[in-house]
């Protein structure tokens, strides 16, 4: 959630893409990292360090999800204006109240709305482009599963590990899995957005996969006849 999300931006100045795609792998960096601070110190500061990035970074996502089809560098003041409010809006009143079910139930309508956007896309527009958009999903919907059963039975979980070699015992803390995961899948989110984008602006994407594992969108423009 840090590392490669920054080379994914430098990835994109090099390739002059449009800024909000260098803002959503940065977004994803300011997560990681908030993440963990947060971790380390378990202090309230360092929590909201990394619960409220995980709005702004979701509304940055949502802003080019629904700005994919239109002309390169157009800028959609309205519902730039409306994402920049609503998270306003989250920030105060979770400063305010301190109800992390108010910052799960925000979060989701988010992570919902780019679902249903990444549905029609993969349905009616790039149909091929369903092992990426559903792969990232997928990571992430499971990294949400482990986290829930992780909070509802920890106790149980813990007892296990007391009694299984720690080998086996570590693979069942799945608040760590959650992190892994859903790192994954917002990266994966990311290139599922810029490749929905550069094909509309008549770039030649590719996915590749770095050292045979970690992938990353390369680029080729199309030449004009």
């Amino acid at each position: 959630m840090i590392i490669p999300p920054i080379f994914g931006a430098i990835q994109s100045i090099r390739d002059g893409l449009e800024k909000r795609y260098i803002a959503s792998y940065l977004a994803l960096t300011v997560v990681g990292m908030g993440s963990w601070c947060f971790h380390m110190t378990l202090k309230y500061e360092m929590q909201l360090l990394d619960e409220l990035p995980m709005i702004y970074s979701c509304c940055i996502f949502v802003y080019c999800m629904f700005e994919c089809f239109k002309i390169k560098n157009s800028v959609n003041y309205h519902l730039l204006f409306t994402l920049v409010l609503f998270s306003l809006i989250v920030t105060i009143v979770y400063l305010k109240v301190k109800e992390p079910v108010f910052h799960q139930v925000m979060y989701g309508m988010l992570v919902f709305t780019l679902v249903l956007r990444s549905i029609y896309i993969v349905t009616w527009v790039y149909p091929w482009l369903r092992g990426l958009g559903y792969t990232s999903l997928g990571l992430f919907l499971l990294g949400f599963l482990l986290w829930n059963i992780d909070n509802i039975f920890c106790d149980s979980l813990r007892n296990f590990r007391k009694k299984v070699p720690p080998i086996i015992g570590v693979t069942t803390q799945f608040h760590a899995w959650w992190h892994i995961l859903t790192g994954l899948g917002s990266y994966l989110h990311i290139l599922f957005s810029l490749y929905t984008r550069t094909l509309f602006l008549r770039y030649r994407p590719k996915v590749k996969f770095l050292l045979g594992i970690w992938p990353v969108i390369l680029l080729e423009r199309l030449r004009k006849h």
